[in-house]
């Protein structure tokens, strides 16, 4: 009997747990089809950034002003503004272009920066057709004064007003810098997510020291990354009501069980196509299920969170406990005596 690779992620039936996560390689219809070929069983859009619609139109708003100052002709030569000239309108048609294409689920993303835009920008999203939405909470804190307290009650209450107004599945996006990232990803649950995918990857930026500037260096993740999201997931499994995605770090079949066995429902690819492209979907899906048949296992459900840490024979090692007995029993070359 063949083993069963499917899962449930955001009440959507997959057909095994291996997904697109956002990249840029998802702006392109022709990859997107590619990826559905390849065995994705589901796909998250790129971002949709509302700073990058403010700044288009403002950009827009003052080449009309200059040049219509500048030069009569300009009255009457460029168009009046409207929604088809600037905002998100290129996104909305890649996401009705993908489900009209598509036979997988698309999960659309969205990165915003106010209440009112993340809510505008949702609905036009689900309205696109969009089977699911993943917000994208990407905040960088270099203000003292804000204490962690207000600015997770600005995320939570990002996440309750956009839930309320839209009718699909939302996945929150979150970075691993809490100090109580259980207590989080309650509260997250319960201001109306369906899923939290662990972690916001934050490219750091870096110091050209030609220029003496500050440069954006943008570094694919490793396999070793994995063990981040693997740890929480183990953490949170059976103790947040809400699907668990990993993203970072998932380049091997052995990195997708990994997480499988901590209890993610998903896990979401994206540096491991860039490095190999995007037929290494097919090694990623063949690699999971050989293991399982090997092992006769007969689904994923099956071996999900066996190993989490309220499964696992020694909690502790999810925990500082297991700090320590990493850097004592440390030899030097790698390995732990």
């Amino acid at each position: 009997m063949s083993v069963d690779l499917s899962t449930r992620y955001l009440g959507l039936d997959l057909a095994h747990p291996i997904v697109v996560s956002a990249c840029s390689l998802g702006f392109d219809l022709g990859n997107l089809k590619r990826m559905e070929d390849a065995g994705a069983s589901a796909i998250v859009l790129p971002s949709l950034f509302e700073e990058q619609i403010v700044h288009d139109q403002l950009a827009v708003h003052e080449f009309y002003e200059f040049t219509s100052e500048k030069f009569p002709e300009a009255l009457s030569f460029f168009p009046e503004m409207n929604d088809d000239n600037t905002g998100p309108e290129a996104y909305l048609r890649l996401v009705e272009s993908a489900k009209r294409s598509l036979g997988i689920p698309v999960i659309g993303s969205l990165n915003g920066n106010s209440t009112g835009g993340w809510i505008r920008y949702a609905k036009l999203i689900q309205d696109a057709g969009a089977d699911a939405l993943e917000l994208n909470v990407y905040r960088v804190v270099t203000d003292s004064h804000d204490d962690a307290i207000a600015v997770e009650a600005q995320d939570l209450e990002l996440v309750t007003e956009v839930c309320r107004s839209v009718s699909i599945p939302v996945a929150v996006k979150i970075g691993p810098y809490f100090s109580s990232l259980p207590n989080f990803a309650v509260r997250l649950a319960g201001a109306g997510a369906s899923g939290l995918v662990l972690f916001n990857r934050f490219y750091q930026p870096d110091i050209d020291l030609e220029t003496l500037r500050v440069v954006p260096r943008l570094v694919l993740s490793t396999s070793d990354e994995v063990r981040l999201p693997m740890r929480w997931i183990a953490v949170l499994y059976g103790r947040v009501r809400a699907s668990l995605a990993a993203t970072t770090g998932v380049h091997e079949p052995q990195d997708v069980l990994k997480l499988l066995l901590a209890g993610a429902d998903a896990t979401m690819v994206a540096s491991a196509l860039y490095r190999r492209g995007i037929g290494h979907l097919k090694v990623l899906v063949e690699g999971t299920r050989a293991w399982l048949e090997e092992r006769d296992y007969l689904s994923v459900g099956q071996m999900k969170g066996s190993i989490s840490q309220i499964n696992a024979p020694d909690p502790e090692a999810f925990e500082r406990a297991n700090y320590i007995k990493t850097l004592v029993n440390y030899t030097g070359n790698g390995a732990i005596s």
